[in-house]
């Protein structure tokens, strides 16, 4: 599909209501990171409840509000990492294998992973800052923990589970090749299974979030970016492994410093 024919299809309705979840995602999560000062300037609404998901103490927003805080996250930053496999999927109804509401139960699917992701991670984020390792932002206060997710994420980058779960995110149109079936959930069962090999790629640097901080818009940002370009088949295989010890270098300095 050219360039413009597929401009031209990203403005159909499945694909604006995408978009339209990944902005107001990150609109959300500019509104959760806001300082008391600017947000009464800003005048957004429902922000003052958006952030008092991160910037209250984790005990007082509770597992729920952690919760929705990640949801939000989670979604924002990666449905655009999904974006070629979707465009796939795209070409599949343009085919006539796929349907617009196939490409819905598609996402949504995959966000339901995402979200018992979330679940994990504010239960994690909890329990971490109640035996005082993170601050109330969500960012870590221990050279240790520091190092052991950076080290961890860095020696991740090497493993064959991330290497396989990379090469399906590459070939999209292999994804559903291998796994396409011809039953009524089909959609949603792929979402469900593009999901958890997103999650395979990814959840080792999501986790940096508590070294950057859960609610810094620029790590979040740099986050997404290298997630997206890990992913791009021309790109990804030139970022993966120097990704890998640039992390392995930045935890042993964490550990060396926290010495």
């Amino acid at each position: 599909m050219s360039v413009t024919s597929r401009i031209r299809t990203m403005g159909a309705p499945h694909w604006l209501a995408l978009f339209a979840l990944i902005l107001v995602g990150w609109v959300l999560l500019y509104a959760m990171a806001l300082p008391p000062d600017a947000l009464e300037l800003s005048r957004i609404y429902g922000a003052d409840f958006w952030r008092s998901l991160c910037v209250v103490e984790p005990d007082k927003a509770g597992f729920v509000g952690l919760f929705a805080m990640w949801a939000v996250m989670s979604a924002a930053m990666m449905a655009p990492t999904a974006l070629p496999t979707f465009a796939t999927y795209d070409d599949l109804i343009a085919s006539g294998a796929g349907s617009k509401r196939g490409f819905l139960e598609l996402i949504a699917g995959y966000l339901v992973i995402w979200l018992g992701f979330a679940a994990i991670a504010a239960a994690g984020q909890l329990v971490l800052f109640r035996v005082g390792l993170l601050s109330p932002l969500g960012q870590s206060v221990s050279p240790w923990l520091t190092g052991a997710l950076l080290i961890g994420a860095g020696a991740y980058q090497f493993s064959s589970l991330k290497d396989s779960c990379l090469s399906q995110c590459r070939q999209p149109m292999a994804f559903f090749m291998q796994y396409w079936r011809e039953t009524r959930w089909n959609d949603a069962a792929l979402g469900l299974r593009l999901g958890a090999i997103c999650l395979g790629c990814c959840w080792a640097l999501m986790l940096l979030g508590f070294v950057g901080g859960v609610m810094n818009l620029a790590f979040m940002g740099l986050a997404t970016l290298i997630m997206i370009f890990e992913k791009l088949p021309d790109l990804g295989r030139y970022l993966t492994r120097p990704l890998g010890w640039a992390l392995i270098a930045g935890g042993i300095v964490a550990l060396v410093q926290g010495g």
